[in-house]
């Protein structure tokens, strides 16, 4: 893992103090800031790094599936179950299971994942009691204190896996670690199109790498360098022409509108209203009055809100907290 900005140094001192402890961690943070990563290195300083290191993607598997996946079953448990078949719960005893996107588990699952990191056994699907021994680490973007408000995420399980929580700080929050991170993605990306060297970035090029605000980090980050490679007309200079977007194309037609439909456009403040009162301030009056709008009109659901606004839903949950609007008001 690159990095050394003062963030990031604190996330892998906090992973090294926590390796050698035998409890669940939970793991958050965006879409591409390496949740897998830590994970990893979670496992292989702790004392079972010689022992299993199994993932599970919670998200990938439809949820008829996932229970299987993760317990096992027995031989016609269901259609075409013809034999007894080991789930990753058995294939990780003794070392560490992975569980990504662990908010779009099942109830039902979410139920068996409690008692097995309560209790250390579990029940394969169509009977059978299996006892494991097996280190939880558990990842998401989903804020989940919120998810089990809104009940959709057991808050009973959320307390065993929040033995300890890793945060990872967006690249963003993070700008001294990008140009490392280039330059390695840069020569990583050089030696697979056999290029003898990797010429470095222009001026302007890390001016722009820096002002990137990367929604998708560092995977995004790693994206835009390689992509800018293969694109580039002389890869033995110094990359200038960087390619963030990949879907930015003369041939692209435009979009037909860039404004949502759903929410209209609340009026800005008056001079009448705004005065007396400084640049900054209205401003902040603007907004508020367009988020207020915006979560009426979507009935106070926040994901369609955001969509309505164009944002993420981090970002209007930020924007939310920024102007004291209460979630559940």
């Amino acid at each position: 893992m690159i990095g050394q900005s003062p963030a990031f140094a604190a996330v892998l001192d906090q992973v090294s103090r926590l390796a050698p402890v035998t409890r669940p961690v939970l793991v958050i943070g965006e879409r591409g800031t390496g949740k897998e990563l830590i994970a990893n290195r979670l496992h292989y300083l702790s004392p079972r790094w010689d022992k299993p290191f199994v993932t599970v993607n919670c998200a990938a598997l439809a949820d008829s599936l996932l229970d299987s996946e993760l317990f096992g079953h027995e031989a016609g448990a269901f259609t075409g179950a013809q034999r007894r078949r080991a789930g990753r719960f058995e294939a990780a005893d003794g070392g560490t299971l992975f569980l990504d996107e662990i908010a779009t588990a099942t109830a039902a699952v979410q139920e068996k994942l409690l008692r097995v990191i309560e209790y250390g056994s579990f029940e394969r699907v169509g009977g059978g009691r299996v006892d494991v021994d097996v280190r939880v680490i558990a990842a998401t973007n989903i804020d989940l204190p919120a998810a089990c408000a809104d009940g959709r995420f057991r808050a009973d399980l959320l307390d065993r896996l929040a033995f300890e929580v890793v945060t990872l700080p967006p690249l963003r929050a993070r700008p001294e670690d990008i140009p490392p991170l280039a330059e390695h993605f840069g020569r990583a990306m050089a030696a697979e199109l056999g290029l003898a060297l990797f010429a470095g970035f222009s001026g302007q090029a890390l001016a722009t790498l820096t002002g990137h605000d990367w929604p998708g980090n560092v995977r995004e980050l790693r994206n835009a360098i390689e992509r800018s490679l293969v694109r580039a007309a002389d890869p033995g200079q110094p990359l200038d022409r960087l390619i963030l977007d990949p879907f930015v194309s003369p041939h692209r037609p435009a979009p037909r509108s860039a404004t949502p439909q759903a929410v209209p456009v609340a009026a800005a403040p008056s001079r009448e209203d705004a005065a007396g009162e400084g640049f900054g301030a209205r401003v902040a009056a603007f907004e508020r009055r367009l988020l207020e709008e915006a979560l009426a009109a979507a009935g106070r659901n926040q994901r369609r809100a955001a969509g309505a606004l164009g944002l993420s839903y981090d970002q209007i949950r930020h924007l939310m907290r920024k102007h004291g609007l209460n979630p559940r008001r």
